[in-house]
């Protein structure tokens, strides 16, 4: 990702997405900071057979990535990856996306 610009290079062409939560229980975990809290804006990124998730606190500049971001797509559409991300940061992602991402879970 460019410090200058939060993007990640070479996702020019990727399929965006956005959406808003309040994290649940024990926050969404980040590799940058840890653990983020509260209302968060939540950008998703189709790139190839990967997702690629970042989240911010509503109103601010700087941009997280949560741990076990990318992840696989694994044969899910962009809209229905958005709306499993969204339902599992309201849940709570204390460990980072990969105890939520599952194919049992983000379906």
């Amino acid at each position: 990702m460019s410090k200058a610009t939060g993007r990640r290079a070479g996702t020019a062409s990727a399929k965006r997405y956005r959406g808003k939560a309040v994290a649940g229980p024990g926050g969404v975990m980040t590799d940058e900071v840890g653990v983020i809290t509260g209302d968060l804006t939540v950008a998703i990124a189709i790139v190839g057979d990967q997702v690629r998730v970042q989240v911010q606190y509503t109103g601010a500049e700087e941009w997280y990535t949560p741990t076990g971001s990318p992840a696989p797509l694994a044969g899910r559409t962009g809209p229905a990856m958005k709306t499993a991300i969204l339902r599992a940061i309201r849940a709570g992602l204390p460990e980072g996306l990969s105890d939520k991402l599952g194919e049992e879970r983000l379906g």
